[in-house]
């Protein structure tokens, strides 16, 4: 018997189900169908097999992914191949994306099906699944489908910068709304500057060179021979220039006002600067075109390949366009009335504004509209789905349709079209090539900058880093000043250094007695005169005793002692001597005895 286990794609993981042992065709009956919204009732038909749950948001945004476009994820093929039997034909798996199931069946070799009883239990399983799974609560399953939702709302809106269609749709648009409201401005300037000087109107066509001419002339009085230069820079026409003075000379117009002519040349400036902003927004226009789409624009221009992708709404939807669609595309109302009336349906839409109609002969327009609405369908879907944007594709198929064009005139054959086509591929290649070097020099002299601007961040932290460190070492100088003062003191004083009274004892023991006895009367007699030097051996004995025995981090402490006692020594000096005077008696006692 076959078994029908479910795959269930959740935002915390994979689920996968197994039906009971029961008809597929009793699952159809309501009753049954019923029995999905009763929690012990559908525990009767259906039980959890494994689940597999994602690590973290990302590995369930990749997965999302990958089930949105029918592809088999890893962890999907690792859930599949360890819990389904062995015996795939024995299996039966249900899924609710007819692209997936496609995909598991190509790959694993499972049965897959969708729809009818696999959408009810699914259903179900939807309902329940916060209660089929152990540990998962229905507040945390809401935030888990919140928060991969928005994640994955977030990863399919983000695409190239550089290729945004939408900038394109904007800037056409805004440019028609100019060349609207430019005409319009300017035909207000040459009715208000009319009233002056009627006869420029006729010498100037163009509406720019007309408004900069007001602007400079003011009142026409005032023009003479010194101004013919000027006008000639601004007319880019000797002849012109001369006429407009001749014409000043003998102008049958009204004299105006100061405050009149202020006016006039205050509008006629916001119209010149209306008309360059104009100018630098079509250059703009043209720069966004070669990057979002080289091969339209270099096929059938810039700007109506711009009206073409503004009118499709974007790019992709362009090229999703046949090319019957594009050749009418613009032309909706003309085709409608057509349908409805029954009569011609229109040839061709926006593509008229391409040189390619004009050139055509009347009894060749259909056909060359046919024709160009092809190429632009292939260009459009060229430049939508490559990786790394070329003109040449773009260039090629304008030079077929060059070729057709001579062919309805002179009847010269034109090119196949998979010569021309592999001719494309080879030069596209060479161009990619050539534009990802360029990409890489860009790349690496980035990183350049960037290391170069990261090293000199860590030189300027070092530097500062290392101020303190002098400040330390400065302010750790003076201590070592300090330390040596007191030892300089007592020397200035007649006191003896450590080293000497140590090396005094080691002397004494190899003087003989004669020597003991008289070294010890000249002492005893000389207790009042030399008090200095008899209190100089008990003092600094136990000072170089806590040298040698105390550690290197109490130095303060020795400093304090050798002040305390070089102040205190003044009125002990008497007793000092006393007290050593009474210690060497008692050596000499000892000495005679053991003689």
């Amino acid at each position: 018997m076959v078994l029908l286990h479910v795959l269930f794609e959740h935002a915390v993981g994979y689920a996968l189900l197994a039906l009971k042992e029961v008809e597929e065709i009793s699952l159809l009956l309501p009753q049954v169908e019923e029995c999905v919204l009763n929690l012990g009732k559908f525990h009767n038909i259906v039980r959890l097999v494994a689940f597999c749950p994602f690590s973290s948001s990302q590995v369930a945004l990749e997965n999302a992914n990958a089930v949105s476009e029918g592809v088999v994820h890893e962890d999907l093929r690792l859930l599949l191949e360890t819990h389904l039997p062995a015996k795939k034909k024995k299996v039966l798996l249900g899924v609710g994306d007819p692209k997936i199931g496609a995909a598991i069946q190509e790959e694993l070799g499972y049965n897959c099906q969708t729809g009818g009883v696999i959408a009810e239990i699914l259903r179900g399983v939807r309902l329940h699944f916060h209660n089929l799974v152990k540990g998962l609560t229905d507040l945390s399953a809401c935030k888990a489908q919140l928060g991969l939702g928005h994640s994955y709302s977030r990863a399919k809106v983000k695409f190239n910068v550089n290729r945004v269609d939408n900038m394109i749709i904007q800037s056409i648009s805004l440019l028609d709304q100019l060349d609207k409201d430019i005409n319009t401005f300017s035909m207000r300037v040459r009715e208000w500057y009319g009233y002056h000087f009627p006869e420029l109107v006729k010498i100037i066509n163009d509406n720019a060179t007309y408004c900069r001419l007001a602007q400079f002339i003011g009142n026409r009085r005032e023009l003479n021979e010194e101004k013919l230069e000027k006008l000639e820079e601004l007319t880019m026409d000797g002849a012109k220039a001369k006429a407009i003075l001749d014409a000043s000379r003998s102008s049958m117009g009204m004299d105006i006002s100061a405050i009149d002519l202020i006016n006039i040349e205050s509008f006629s400036s916001r119209v010149v600067s209306l008309s360059e902003y104009r100018q630098s927004l079509h250059t703009y226009l043209r720069s966004k075109m070669s990057q979002v789409a080289p091969s339209l624009s270099a096929l059938i221009g810039e700007a109506v390949g711009a009206r073409l992708i503004a009118h499709a709404g974007s790019l992709t939807n362009l090229a999703k366009y046949p090319a019957s669609t594009v050749q009418i595309l613009g032309a909706e109302k003309a085709l409608f009335r057509a349908l409805k009336t029954r009569g011609n349906t229109p040839k061709y839409g926006l593509i008229f504004h391409s040189t390619f109609i004009g050139r055509a002969a009347a009894k060749n327009k259909g056909r060359i509209s046919r024709y160009l609405a092809n190429k632009c369908s292939i260009a459009s879907r060229i430049d939508c789905f490559s990786e790394v944007p070329t003109s040449v594709f773009g260039e090629k198929l304008r030079e077929q349709v060059e070729e057709r064009l001579s062919f309805y005139e002179t009847g010269e054959i034109p090119r196949k079209n998979l010569d021309v086509m592999k001719e494309a591929m080879v030069q596209a290649e060479e161009a990619a090539a050539e534009i990802t070097r360029k990409l890489e020099k860009q790349e690496k002299k980035r990183l350049k900058k960037e290391k170069k601007r990261l090293a000199a961040m860590a030189l300027a932290s070092s530097e500062n880093s290392s101020t303190p460190e002098e400040c330390e070492e400065t302010s750790e100088k003076p201590k070592k000043k300090k330390k040596q003062k007191p030892q300089e003191v007592p020397q200035e004083n007649g006191m003896e250094d450590p080293s000497v009274s140590f090396s005094k004892p080691k002397k004494k023991k190899s003087f003989s007695k004669e020597e003991l006895v008289s070294s010890d009367l000249e002492e005893t007699a000389g207790n009042v005169s030399l008090p200095k030097r008899k209190k100089s051996f008990p003092k600094e004995e136990p000072v170089s005793d806590l040298e040698e025995s105390g550690n290197k981090s109490v130095p303060k402490k020795k400093r304090k002692l050798s002040k305390e006692e070089t102040l205190s020594s003044g009125p002990e000096e008497p007793a000092v001597a006393k007290n050593s005077g009474s210690k060497k008696k008692k050596k000499l006692r000892k000495l005679s005895q053991q003689d």
